[in-house]
């Protein structure tokens, strides 16, 4: 008599564990809707933000970075970067010490004990933790042993093709240096940051369709020069 019980439990247990694995596989591959499946959880977090960023999902947040930077940029372009600092550091130091003169005015008119106004952020602990830094320094060496190799690949021309073509990128720039400074080039570059990927979305149809057809021309024409460098072709031989 213990059998049949057993077999008629046996479908509810079954099917409740493979409802559990089913549960733990959403919760751990799907992710939830907010979540970067691909990417860890800080680097995840960070390029998540990025990206939000960038694509104005948050048009006051992606408006109040675009819009200040764009200022800070037109300022060094007109004032020197001392100035610029000294008249950001006057207005932040004029809005809190007006602020703190306000708040014990107001205390001492209501004979109110509320404290420093400001108490709440004093408190906050902002101090950097050595494995913090460490780890900062870490992730930093990375980009920057990469970046030499890359240097040390280009100018000792390990590919032929590569090092010519940042002696032609190098050579176009000289012309663009002439006609641009580098806030221009900055204020350029981030106007392009916050318009083009909101840009590519809308359109990405007919802008994948013609970047393929620029790349493949690209590619043709990258092969056959080449093809006319005896010593790439007598690699690719080999």
């Amino acid at each position: 008599m213990a059998e049949p019980s057993a077999a008629t439990q046996s479908p509810s247990i079954s099917s409740s564990s493979s409802g559990a694995d089913a549960a733990g596989a959403v919760a751990g591959g799907g992710g939830s809707p907010g979540t970067c499946p691909g990417l860890g959880g800080k680097s995840c977090a960070s390029s998540c933000a990025v990206h939000d960023l960038i694509f104005w999902r948050d048009v006051k947040k992606t408006g109040l970075v675009f819009g200040t930077t764009l200022i800070m940029l037109l300022s060094l372009a007109a004032f020197s970067v001392i100035s610029v600092a000294s008249y950001l550091i006057l207005a932040l130091l004029s809005v809190t010490i007006s602020f703190r003169v306000y708040k014990s005015v107001i205390q001492a008119v209501q004979k109110s004990e509320e404290g420093h106004p400001f108490k709440a952020y004093l408190d906050v602990d902002i101090a950097l933790s050595s494995e913090a830094f460490h780890n900062y320094v870490n992730a930093a060496m990375v980009h920057v042993n990469k970046a030499l190799k890359l240097v040390i690949r280009l100018f000792l021309v390990e590919d032929l093709v590569d090092s010519l073509k940042l002696a032609v990128f190098m050579w176009l720039m000289t012309y663009v240096g002439a006609v641009f400074n580098g806030i221009t080039l900055l204020i350029l570059a981030e106007l392009l940051v916050f318009s083009v990927p909101i840009v590519y979305e809308k359109y990405k149809t007919q802008i994948d369709h013609y970047v393929g057809i620029a790349r493949d021309q690209t590619k043709a024409v990258v092969a056959k020069i080449q093809a006319k460098l005896p010593g790439i072709a007598k690699k690719k031989a080999e």
